[in-house]
C-alpha cells in the first residue's frame, strides 16, 4: 500500500474553505493574505521620504550663530602723531549673524541619488514578488494533497469492501471445516492495516485544509470540492520567474550606483551670504556695534581622492560579476528541476496508458465473471472480487490523473506562471 500513500509524506503547508475551492483562486487568496504584502506600500513610503530629503539639496541652508569673546591682546598700530588719535581695537567682541548657503549645482548628485532610490525600490519590490511566488508552490502542494487523499481513501475503501466479501466466503468455509481459521486472521490483519492507512490519509487531508486556511485567510470545510483547470506543462523556452526580474533590477541598481560614484567627482557650485550685527562689524577699527553683510559665489572640487572612487567602482563591478554567477546558478537549478519534473510527467503519462489498458481488461473480466455467475460456474463472492478489482483499477486511473495534473502544475510553477 506504500505507493498509495507516498504523497502524504511530502511537505504539506496549506488549506482552504468554502464549498467550491478553485486552485487559481487559492493563489490569489494566498497573495492577498500574505502579511509581508503590506511591505510594498511601506517600501514606497520610505522611498518617497528619502527622495523628499534629497530634494532639499537645493533648498537654502541658514545657520544662526552668536558669540562673545575677550582676548588678551589686540592689534595696535605703532604710530604716534601729535594731534592725531590712532584708534584701537577692543579686547571684547560681540557678534550675532546668520549664514546662508545656496547650492547652485551639486554635480548631478541629487538627481543620481533619486534615480538610485527608485532602483532600490524596484529591487525591494522584486524581492517581495519572489517571496509571494513561493506561496504558489505551497498552495499547489496542499491543494493536490487534499485531492489525492480523497482518491486514495476511495481506493482503500474499495479494497476493504473486497476483503469483507472474501471474509464472508472464508468464514463460511471455516464453519464447514473446509478452511483454516488463520486465513481469516490474515485478511483481518490486512483490513486493519487498510483502516489505519485511511486514518493517516484523513489526518493528512485535515492538515492540508487547515494550512490552506492559514495561508489564504479563507475558511474551507475539509469536505469542500477542490477544482482546478486541467493544463498541459508549458514546454516553451520562456521563463517567467520573478527571480529573473529581481536579478535585472539588482543589475540596474548596481549600474545606478556606478553612475552616482562618477558624479561625486564633479565640482560643486554654490552661493553664500552672511548678515550680522556685532562689535566690531566688518570695520575692525570701528569700536561700536554695527550691522553688516557679505555675499559671494564659491566653487569646491575634491581634486584628489587617492583612488577611493576607483576602488568603489571596482567593488561594484565585482558585485555585478557575483550577481551574474548567482543568476547562472539559479537557472542551472531550474533546469535540473525541470528535467526531474519532465521525467515525473512522462512516468505518470505511461502509468495512465497502462491504467487505461488495465481498466479495459478488468471491465472485460468483470463482464465475463457476470456471465459465469449467471451460469453458476463461480460464486457470488468470486464475482464481487472481480468487480472490486475493476473498481480499484478505475480509482487508480483517477488517482494518477490527479498526480499527473499536479506534476504538470508543478512544472509550470517551476518555469514561472
Amino acid at each position: 500500500m506504500k505507493k498509495y500513500i507516498i504523497l502524504l509524506f511530502f511537505p504539506i503547508q496549506m488549506a482552504l474553505g468554502q464549498n467550491t475551492v478553485p486552485l487559481d483562486s487559492c493563489y490569489v487568496w494566498a497573495r492577498e493574505n500574505y502579511p509581508n504584502l503590506k511591505q510594498s506600500v511601506l517600501w514606497q513610503q520610505i522611498t518617497a521620504l528619502k527622495k523628499g530629503n534629497i530634494e532639499t539639496t537645493y533648498f537654502p541652508k541658514v545657520t544662526l550663530n552668536g558669540q562673545f569673546t575677550y582676548q588678551s591682546e589686540v592689534t595696535e598700530l605703532p604710530i604716534e602723531m601729535s594731534g592725531v588719535t590712532v584708534p584701537s581695537v577692543s579686547k571684547d567682541r560681540y557678534n550675532a549673524y546668520a549664514e546662508l548657503q545656496q547650492t547652485i549645482w551639486d554635480g548631478g548628485i541629487s538627481v543620481a541619488n533619486k534615480t538610485l532610490e527608485d532602483a532600490i525600490l524596484k529591487s525591494n519590490l522584486s524581492q517581495l514578488e519572489v517571496e509571494l511566488y513561493k506561496l504558489n508552490e505551497q498552495v499547489a502542494q496542499a491543494f493536490f494533497t487534499t485531492l489525492v487523499a480523497d482518491q486514495q481513501k476511495e481506493v482503500l475503501t474499495a479494497q476493504i469492501t473486497a476483503i469483507n466479501e472474501s471474509l464472508k466466503t472464508i468464514e463460511s468455509g471455516i464453519r464447514n471445516g473446509a478452511i483454516e481459521k488463520s486465513s481469516a486472521l490474515v485478511l483481518e490483519a490486512e483490513k486493519l492495516n487498510l483502516e489505519q492507512n485511511i486514518v493517516e490519509i484523513g489526518a493528512a487531508k485535515n492538515a492540508s485544509a487547515q494550512m490552506l486556511t492559514i495561508l489564504t485567510g479563507e475558511t474551507i470545510d475539509k469536505n469542500a470540492s477542490f477544482i482546478y483547470s486541467t493544463a498541459n506543462a508549458n514546454l516553451s523556452s520562456d521563463f517567467l520567474r520573478p527571480e529573473l526580474q529581481l536579478f535585472e533590477n539588482q543589475r540596474l541598481q548596481l549600474g545606478t550606483q556606478q553612475g552616482l560614484l562618477s558624479k561625486t567627482r564633479n565640482p560643486k557650485l554654490y552661493g553664500f551670504g552672511k548678515v550680522g550685527y556685532g562689535k566690531p562689524g566688518l570695520n575692525m577699527l570701528l569700536d561700536e556695534f554695527k550691522g553688516y553683510y557679505l555675499v559671494g559665489v564659491g566653487l569646491s572640487w575634491n581634486a584628489f581622492d587617492w583612488e577611493n572612487n576607483s576602488r568603489q567602482k571596482q567593488i561594484l563591478q565585482i558585485q555585478q560579476e557575483m550577481l551574474k554567477n548567482q543568476e547562472a546558478t539559479f537557472m542551472q537549478n531550474i533546469q535540473l528541476l525541470l528535467v526531474q519534473q519532465k521525467e515525473q510527467i512522462a512516468k505518470l503519462e505511461t502509468m495512465l496508458e497502462n491504467d487505461n489498458k488495465m481498466v479495459a481488461l478488468r471491465t472485460y473480466i468483470t463482464k465475463s465473471a457476470a456471465s459465469k455467475l449467471e451460469n453458476q460456474t463461480i460464486t457470488a463472492s468470486d464475482y464481487v472480487r472481480e468487480l472490486q478489482a475493476e473498481t480499484i483499477s478505475k480509482l487508480n486511473t483517477e488517482l494518477h490523473k490527479i498526480q499527473l495534473n499536479q506534476a504538470q502544475e508543478k512544472y509550470n510553477l517551476i518555469k514561472g506562471k
